[in-house]
């Protein structure tokens, strides 16, 4: 018997239709256009007006199975990357399921920050190429607005609202899932991360009143980690696994900072035409970025391309996948 393999077969996305600019941003907070787009290579971001992150996940879950032509029912484990949950409990996966009718399947929210998407990935992968699974969906999906201070320009200008969701199915052709690489490292928490809310910080009119319920980041220590593991990584899962440049056929890095992409293309010595690169459009989509790229470049990746993702989070998280793309669009 073949060995099973977990395989994406099916990705898709959805995003807020209120498009909000560097310019709309510059009304509001003291930053420019200018001062966005050199630092980050972001120009627009999208941010959702009325709802939450389980909407956009549920939408993200019905184009694919209607694509897909497959009934909710068969499905049978829901995985959400998120930093943005509905609520601190039910899970945003159990609210998933009951809003788009997947009422055989158990799930969880996986949190992991922005490399989440991957962490979910590889976790998804599991029930698969054990047999007990033969239909998960990994979504990746963030309403980051909810958690942004407009006030705080170092923040605010990066993140977006939005998401998207991958099809894991049984492979016995040697496609799909191939090795994973993830690393953590909790000594860089408060570099990144939400200081209120946990257990920590219990929500009380002092960490309302002192704005602790927004994201802080030290931008200048998360981009030296960043550029330094997110590129490192990537390069180990090449030489682990034999892979020359000329070998990738696409790279798949989270969407931070342009400058962390091309640090990251220029280490495994890749051009940028096989980069997926949508920073410009949705900014910063923490757990989303990755499937959103997927489902962006969907018509372009071929059956058998050699395709690494790869994403470094708040946390530290980081950590890459190569994975053997399944099918032709």
């Amino acid at each position: 018997m073949s060995k099973i393999t977990a395989a994406i077969t099916a990705v898709h996305g959805y995003l807020p239709p209120n498009v909000v600019t560097n310019h709309d941003l510059a009304k509001i907070v003291d930053t420019s256009d200018e001062w966005i787009r050199t630092r980050t290579g972001i120009i627009e971001r999208r941010k959702l007006e009325n709802g939450s992150t389980s909407d956009m996940a549920a939408e993200a879950v019905k184009g694919l199975l209607e694509k897909k032509g497959i009934d909710p029912l068969e499905i049978e484990l829901v995985i959400v990357a998120t930093v943005t949950p509905d609520y601190t409990f039910p899970s945003t996966a159990n609210v998933v399921c009951d809003k788009t009718g997947m009422k055989n399947a158990w799930g969880y929210d996986l949190n992991s920050a922005c490399s989440g998407f991957i962490f979910g990935l590889q976790t998804g992968s599991k029930f698969i190429e054990s047999g007990t699974h033969k239909k998960v969906l990994v979504i990746g999906a963030d309403m980051m607005s909810s958690i942004l201070d407009y006030e705080d320009r170092t923040t605010c200008v990066i993140f977006g609202d939005g998401g998207g969701v991958v099809l894991l199915e049984p492979n016995e052709e040697g496609l799909g899932i191939q090795d994973a690489i993830l690393r953590t490292d909790g000594s860089g928490r408060q570099y990144l991360y939400q200081p209120a809310g946990g257990s920590v910080n219990p929500p009380t009119v002092r960490t309302v009143e002192e704005r602790m319920h927004f994201v802080k980041q030290e931008g200048k220590t998360v981009f030296k980690f960043a550029v330094t593991n997110m590129a490192e990584v990537s390069a180990e899962i090449m030489e682990k696994n034999n892979l020359k440049s000329e070998d990738v056929d696409w790279l798949v890095p989270h969407q931070a900072n342009l400058r962390i992409i091309d640090a990251t293309a220029q280490r495994m010595g890749l051009p940028t035409e096989k980069v997926m690169i949508n920073i410009q459009k949705y900014g910063n989509t923490t757990a989303g970025t990755l499937p959103l790229c997927l489902w962006d470049w969907e018509k372009q990746l071929k059956k058998g391309d050699n395709v690494i993702l790869s994403a470094f989070g708040g946390g530290f998280t980081w950590g890459a996948v190569y994975l053997k793309w399944a099918y032709n669009s």
